[in-house]
């Protein structure tokens, strides 16, 4: 009998989001039986699958959640029990198929089978065995038309989860068997039982793997498999609902984001989840954002929960950090280096760019730090940027780069060419949702996270591809990441971090810092990475921008900092006023840093060049 492990080993796996949701929403009333659309509207069907699989799933599960014989009565459909779960089958199986002509790779169909709709004994009519015939009708129906796994999901009992597994283990013998139950507010399931006992249970009836879907929200699930874990060796799932749905306008709605969503894919993968989806309310644009999650965790950064990094071999490794760039010798020497940030412009136009460079330059700024489209917005390219400040002006340039808009691919090709024409300093960024932009209905791809692209760049630096295949030259790159000494959950920043550190990060640029005894405490913890720190800097421009950097960017502001600019009378007061703090905070930082970078917000280079001014290149302290 073939397990799981035997298809996907012990990495990571994404099956699908809600089909009932995005029937809904695609006009289909409630009203209608949804797996009867199967046989009268196979192309709803179709289009959703391809959907999913186009967001990233492995795993497609088939439109027969409501296929059994006590559900399909309601609508006069009991007879049609084959009929309908051989047709979605069908379905699945061509979109599959199709994926595999446009794309390869690889998919499984999973013939999926949910509780049966009526009480069991002792609390209903319906007996033990009727409830075991009634399933077995269904599984041997999907088995049939050829499906490769068997998913029993939104088990409200533990009685019948077990009659589902003990059917699916008489009618699909040959098939690997996924059980999950659904909890209540307590992580229990519905009937009362623990998760850890529904675990033992299930797995002496025979599933091949056990796991919780649907329920109140990622919370729950993730408190459940967590107990689940610690009961069995079984391969765990995880496949929440997005949140609890709220009555807006007489439609329900779930309100957990694409990003909420993987935020908990790497949640229940550190706590020992191998299968992982979505159910109610999940769409595909959930399912590819936690994709982006599940990558990160594919052998590209660390493993699990432990931080292992992959060792890399090659016969083209990076030379010393010294030999890359200018900015890397400086960094190497200890000498205390000074950035200033820069945002691209809108258009074409960036002479007012270049010749912030060059004053910035002038004044003793050792690099300009370009970021990648900022808040999500549509702007000129960092690394456009970036090449023409090195031919006008001839300074040292960071280049910030994002996961947001770019496939594993298109990351690589863009890293290759710009190690091509002298690029040699990127800090590797995550990037802000395009929600947060001025296209929030722009794709996020996120294939990757700020983690499985620090990896990305080091197997680059060797001179090999993501798959570890040679590619020539190293790219020669310093690769340097972000951190926020003040994010509101520092364990999971400080976590991110170390990962970061693992997977081949060689120094560390801060969010902006207006608390000192955040960045000392953020450097105690972190002194043993032996990384150059780089401290962000931030010249308040207005009380509003003050607020903008606490409320909307999350740094930390000190209520002393908003008191002052608040006091300043006159727009003029408060920009001087903000140049003061800057300098203050810049002296401040000084000994527990290896450098600055200045952010240069609203295109005010003479204010960081003034605040840059005090700066001195000398070794760091």
């Amino acid at each position: 009998m073939p397990a799981f492990s035997d298809i996907f080993g012990d990495r990571p796996v994404l099956a699908d989001g809600a089909m009932g949701t995005v029937i809904n929403a695609r006009g289909v009333p409630i009203s209608r039986c949804y797996a009867e659309l199967n046989l009268s509207d196979p192309e709803l069907i179709f289009s959703i699958h391809e959907d999913y699989l186009q967001a990233g799933a492995e795993i497609l599960e088939t439109n027969t959640f409501g296929a059994n014989r006590f559900r399909l009565a309601r609508y006069g459909l009991g007879g049609k029990v084959a009929e309908i779960n051989a047709a979605g089958v069908r379905i699945a199986r061509q979109a599959l198929d199709g994926l595999k002509e446009k794309q390869g790779g690889d998919a499984w169909v999973a013939g999926t089978v949910g509780p049966l709709g009526v009480p069991l004994e002792p609390l209903g009519k319906t007996g033990l065995d009727e409830a075991r015939a009634a399933f077995e009708e269904q599984i041997r129906a999907l088995v049939a038309a050829g499906v490769d796994m068997i998913i029993i999901e939104t088990m409200p009992a533990l009685n019948e989860a077990r009659e589902a597994v003990l059917a699916a283990r008489e009618a699909a013998p040959d098939r690997p068997v996924l059980v999950m139950v659904t909890v209540d507010d307590d992580s229990n399931c519905l009937d009362g039982a623990a998760p850890a006992h529904a675990a033992a249970v299930l797995a002496e009836a025979g599933a091949d793997a056990v796991g919780v879907n649907c329920s109140t929200g990622p919370s729950t699930v993730l408190t459940a498999i967590e107990a689940m874990r610690a009961a069995t060796s079984l391969p765990i799932a995880a496949m929440p609902n997005a949140g609890l749905p709220r009555a807006v306008e007489g439609r329900n709605i779930y309100f957990c984001t694409p990003e909420y969503m993987a935020s908990f894919a790497r949640k229940a993968l550190a706590a020992g989840a191998q299968i992982l989806g979505g159910c109610c309310g999940t769409t595909p644009n959930h399912i590819r954002a936690m994709r982006a999650a599940t990558r990160a965790y594919e052998g590209e950064a660390y493993a699990g929960d432990t931080g292992a990094v992959i060792e890399i071999s090659s016969e083209t490794p990076p030379l010393k950090m010294g030999e890359r760039s200018a900015f890397g010798l400086l960094l190497e020497k200890g000498v205390f280096v000074t950035l200033a940030e820069m945002i691209p412009p809108r258009g074409i136009e960036c002479s007012g760019e270049i010749d912030g460079a060059r004053l910035l330059g002038e004044r003793g700024v050792h690099a300009i730090s370009v970021l990648d489209s900022p808040r999500a917005a549509a702007r000129m390219s960092a690394q456009s940027l970036c090449i023409q400040i090195r031919q006008h002006v001839g300074i040292e340039t960071v280049v910030h780069y994002t996961c947001r808009d770019r496939n594993l691919l298109s990351i690589q090709s863009d890293l290759l060419g710009a190690a091509s024409l002298g690029l040699r300093n990127i800090l590797c960024m995550t990037g802000n949702p395009p929600k947060q932009g001025n296209y929030p209905d722009a794709t996020a791809v996120f294939d990757v996270d700020s983690i499985g692209l620090v990896n990305v760049v080091r197997r680059l630096n060797h001179g090999l591809d993501i798959g570890a295949n040679p590619m020539g030259a190293s790219t020669n790159f310093t690769i340097g990441v972000s951190a926020n000494p003040g994010a509101p959950d520092i364990e999971n920043e400080l976590r991110r971090l170390r990962y970061k550190v693992e997977a081949g990060a060689e120094y560390v640029i801060t969010q902006p810092v207006f608390d000192l005894s955040l960045l000392e405490q953020f450097i105690r913890r972190i002194e043993f990475y032996r990384i150059p720190v780089i401290a962000g800097i931030w010249p308040l421009t207005s009380l509003r921008n003050a607020e903008f950097m606490k409320n909307d960017v999350r740094v930390a502001v000190p209520e002393w900092i908003m008191l002052r600019m608040a006091q300043a009378g006159t727009p003029e007061a408060a920009q001087k006023e903000g140049v003061r703090i800057a300098q203050e905070m810049l002296e401040a930082v000084r000994p527990y840093v290896q450098g600055v970078q200045l952010s240069v917000p609203q295109r005010r280079y003479a204010d960081a060049a003034e605040v840059i001014a005090s700066v001195v290149s000398q070794p760091a302290s």
